[in-house]
């Protein structure tokens, strides 16, 4: 079988886990991965406007569902490659106390989260603030990263004092034990069910039907659940 480039677009909570696919499956099939890596939101745009991407892996199901209605995915394609977890976290040591009590104190700068327009992340991270009912006391002091990415760079540059990031992000960078954290409770958001999908463009490519089986293969579903996900039935 000759070797082939599968172009990905990723969502941005997903980067770390899928660089270790991508080198995973490189080896073993001898096919080239290349990443492009964006919010949610924005890869669907540049899909619809004729990006060049063979596979989509959302931070939702609503995005892929919605090129398959376009017309440019391939339904029978879709599934569920990860359940998003959520991390309210801070770099300062003492300022979150495994709970979410300082979001109702609100004795804080800065809040961020990733943009609920764009970012599944961000639009979790508002039904969250909603279920504590502080949102309308917080709104004055949210900061919206572009994409969960940015979000995160808010907060470990201390910009924010704090901000919902992916459990992930937090794992990947290796600052798990470092600042303070309350991790959210599933049951406080709608589940983060992140979707794979093929592009219609990508029907015939070998590459990309390979990666989206490697994709559901144990090992990798191993690796993803180290990664700080919960796993789809």
């Amino acid at each position: 079988m000759q070797a082939e480039t599968v172009r990905v677009a990723v969502a941005s909570n997903f980067l770390g886990p899928m660089r270790e696919i991508a080198t995973l499956f490189e080896r073993e099939s001898g096919h080239r991965v290349e990443m492009v890596v964006s919010s949610s939101g924005k890869i669907y745009a540049q899909i619809t406007h004729g990006a060049p991407f063979d596979v989509f892996l959302s931070a939702d199901q609503t995005k892929p569902a919605a090129l398959v209605a376009d017309g440019l995915a391939v339904a029978a394609s879709q599934f569920s490659y990860a359940l998003g977890r959520l991390v309210l976290w801070s770099s300062y040591p003492d300022l979150i106390d495994n709970s979410p009590d300082i979001l109702c104190r609100s004795d804080f700068r800065i809040l961020a989260i990733a943009n609920p327009l764009l970012a599944p992340y961000g639009e979790a991270a508002m039904e969250v603030l909603q279920a504590l009912g502080c949102y309308d006391a917080l709104s004055a002091k949210l900061v919206r990263g572009e994409n969960i990415a940015q979000t995160f760079q808010f907060v470990q540059t201390g910009s924010a004092d704090l901000g919902f990031i992916a459990l992930s992000q937090q794992r990947d960078s290796g600052l798990a034990t470092t600042g303070s954290q309350w991790l959210v409770p599933a049951t406080m958001h709608n589940p983060i069910r992140q979707d794979a999908v093929l592009l219609k463009s990508a029907l015939e490519k070998p590459a990309a039907l390979a990666l989206l089986v490697f994709m559901r293969s144990e090992q990798v579903r191993n690796l993803i659940q180290a990664s700080g996900y919960l796993l789809p039935d």
